[in-house]
């Protein structure tokens, strides 16, 4: 017999549904901005983001998937179309010839540059604007909680490739 389920209070549920009106509205309107601006979707300018903010600006497919949280499969795509548009170079990896690299490039980095003031003007209207800086910091402390917490489930799942970054 399955165990009775923990149902969700009422401040539960109330915190719930306005985390997933929020976060879909959220997403709805910087993929919007960034479309008008750049011509990107949030996710694209994300892994962007990603490659700019290491050293080299240059990481593996399989690491780039990882910090994305996205399946391998789904990554080729977004870098190929990238590639196309000359913001992304993907090319063998010299230390490990299984591996690719994804770079980005001089284009990339100067399309990041023209578009990211407006990025982030959009997430400080949209986000911390609404917020006093004590819930700024409750945010904050929310988000590692959370993001804590599913890592220590993530790792205690017993089939790894079960996790949809690790799926090829």
């Amino acid at each position: 017999m399955p165990a009775t389920p923990r149902w969700l209070d009422t401040e539960e549920r109330r915190a719930w549904l306005a985390y997933v009106e929020f976060s879909t509205h959220l997403s709805d309107h910087l993929s919007r901005q960034l479309r008008r601006d750049a011509g990107l979707t949030h996710a694209d300018y994300t892994l962007l983001a990603h490659l700019s903010s290491v050293p080299d600006q240059t990481l593996t497919m399989s690491e780039l998937a990882e910090r994305l949280r996205i399946t391998r499969s789904r990554l080729t795509h977004a870098v190929s179309r990238l590639q196309q548009s000359g913001y992304v170079d993907r090319r063998d990896d010299p230390a490990n010839r299984r591996n690719q690299l994804a770079a980005l490039t001089e284009g990339g980095r100067q399309l990041l540059e023209r578009v990211a003031p407006g990025h982030v003007e959009a997430v400080r209207k949209a986000v911390f604007d609404a917020l006093t800086p004590d819930q700024v910091c409750q945010f904050a402390e929310i988000g590692e909680a959370i993001n804590a917490a599913l890592q220590h489930v993530d790792a205690g799942q017993d089939d790894q490739e079960t996790l949809p970054w690790r799926r090829r």
